[in-house]
């Protein structure tokens, strides 16, 4: 056989290439997307595709979907990757689809993968031409379009949000292979037992692409020891590492640190425990985890239970003390404290209420009865004059005594909730605010 046989020969390809469907009824999985009756489906099968965006997690069958559409609508199919492409690729991209409509009346799909990757420049290399039809536009993109595509671009494309295949879905990739006889896996005489399937589908994390890599790497495992069955440990060989999506500073970052908070906020300790740990085995930072789960503590917890920040504060002071292995169980109790802890955000708001007062203001005097007096002429010019010490009135507190600048009044920032400590603190409060009524009416 030549090199260029070997080339052609189809099953030189990757096994998640060579099982590729060629139609829409042998693609797995996006049926909000796909089903009869959906927009999508309707355009691909009616030959009116539009310029799109694909939104999803790798393996999701992004890049699949888009030769599909490309082949329903008898387009030329021209692919570029953001990642290794620029401007220069776009420009032959487009010289090719305007030799196409000129010479042949012929339509041109542009796929970009990765589109994310592109600055916001190159992403505008592509507006012209999206505007006149040259070419209908789909990009690929791992990322929140929201964040890091150009609002031009997004206003002349529609977003598809793909979502990570289920079980059932990769189970379904999984049988197809094994019994394709022509470019899977039926004439190689290897049988994978169910069991073994299905923990391949849940190790393979809703990603196609690597479900597909994994059953051939342990398929050829197999052979190459010249068995007629894959094994367990064949199977744990190959599944050796951690294979959870976590993207560190990405999408799934930020949703994964998003349902923490909110899980710790809603009070719920084995939600804050799943999040904490999909985390954790992730790979995320734990200092980077602890610094939010101090804010958790401020912004959520407060003063209904101070003690919260302070066993936030020990976790962390653990964990550098301890290492990974001992320290991740500190985190994981301060986590579970909080969890449990009464809620209240009345700091939170306060602090955001008296800063936003501060912005809009400006730099208001210091009422002089306030304002220190260290030398004669500062105690002349009625610094600290009538300035009443809390400590020498009764019950230490100065009852109707002012500390806001002049010009503001008394704005009431906090506002303590009927829950845990600040139960009492409120009620101290209000007590408080009745003897100033009482002294200001003197």
């Amino acid at each position: 056989m030549s090199l260029f046989e070997q080339i052609d020969d189809p099953m030189s390809r990757p096994l998640a290439d060579r099982m590729r469907p060629s139609d829409l009824d042998g693609y797995i999985g996006q049926r909000h997307l796909l089903a009869e009756g959906k927009p999508l489906r309707q355009a691909i099968m009616t030959g009116q595709p539009h310029s799109m965006i694909f939104w999803g997690p790798p393996g999701t069958g992004k890049t699949t979907l888009a030769k599909l559409i490309a082949g329903y609508c008898d387009a030329e199919f021209i692919t570029i990757s953001a990642v290794l492409a620029g401007v220069k690729d776009v420009r032959a991209a487009v010289a090719r689809a305007e030799q196409l409509q000129q010479e042949q009346g012929r339509r041109t799909m542009l796929f970009v993968d990765e589109v994310h990757r592109f600055n916001k420049s190159q992403q505008d290399a592509f507006l012209p031409y999206v505007e006149n039809g040259t070419f209908t536009f789909i990009g690929a993109t791992t990322e929140n379009p929201s964040f890091e595509l150009n609002n031009a671009l997004l206003s002349r494309a529609r977003v598809y949000v793909l979502t990570a295949l289920d079980n059932t879905d990769l189970r379904e990739i999984i049988d197809r292979a094994m019994a394709d006889p022509v470019l899977g896996f039926a004439e190689r005489g290897i049988t994978l037992a169910s069991e073994l399937r299905d923990q391949l589908a849940l190790a393979s994390d809703g990603d196609g692409r690597r479900v597909l890599n994994l059953l051939e790497i342990v398929i050829d495992l197999a052979d190459s020891h010249g068995q007629s069955a894959v094994s367990e440990e064949d199977l744990a060989s190959v599944l050796t590492e951690g294979l959870r999506r976590f993207d560190k500073g990405g999408e799934a970052f930020y949703d994964q640190i998003s349902a923490l908070h909110k899980s710790v906020r809603g009070s719920s300790p084995d939600a804050a425990l799943y999040w904490l740990c999909r985390m954790l085995d992730g790979g995320c930072d734990p200092v980077y985890l602890m610094r939010r789960v101090v804010r958790m503590a401020s912004e959520d917890i407060g003063n209904a239970d101070p003690r919260g920040l302070r066993i936030a504060l020990d976790a962390w002071e653990s964990y550098e003390k301890l290492g990974k292995a001992e320290g991740e169980l500190a985190i994981a109790q301060a986590v579970v404290y909080l969890a449990c802890a009464p809620k209240s955000n009345a700091v939170y708001s306060a602090f955001n209420a008296a800063m936003a007062d501060v912005r809009a203001q400006g730099s208001s005097e210091v009422p002089l009865h306030l304002r220190n007096a260290p030398t004669k002429l500062m105690k002349d010019l009625g610094y600290a004059k009538a300035y009443r010490y809390a400590h020498n009135e009764p019950d230490a507190y100065a009852a109707g005594e002012n500390y806001f600048p002049e010009s503001m009044g008394e704005p009431n920032y906090y506002q303590p909730v009927k829950r845990g400590l600040e139960i009492q603190i409120a009620d101290k409060l209000e007590r408080l605010r009745a003897l100033d009524q009482q002294a200001r009416k003197r």
